[in-house]
């Protein structure tokens, strides 16, 4: 069986490798998609809410969406920014110190 030799500079391309497949994947986990349009379905599990919850968001106007043939998209920046805008802050929230 043939030894391989490893070098210092195979294991700085393997440093490399590994955390760029790390900060691909803390990306998808951590709330941002790494598309920029999500389906129906995708959304509904982004936000852990119903189809009918969805719907309602719809036809309020509180989530904008695109619908080309029977799928509709959703613009992740569209999402991100409904979450903005509703965030409710307690009254009994105190400044946190830094």
């Amino acid at each position: 069986m043939p030894t391989e030799i490893v070098t210092t500079d195979d294991l700085r391309e393997f440093k490399t490798e590994l955390l760029d497949e790390i900060k691909k994947i803390l990306k998808e986990y951590n709330g941002q998609p790494s598309k920029k349009w999500l389906k129906s379905w995708e959304v509904r599990k982004l936000l852990n809410i119903s189809p009918g919850t969805l719907q309602n968001l719809r036809i309020n106007g509180t989530l904008p969406y695109t619908k080309i043939g029977g799928t509709m998209y959703y613009n992740c920046e569209d999402i991100q920014k409904m979450l903005r805008e509703n965030q409710v802050c307690n009254r009994f929230d105190f400044p946190r110190s830094r």
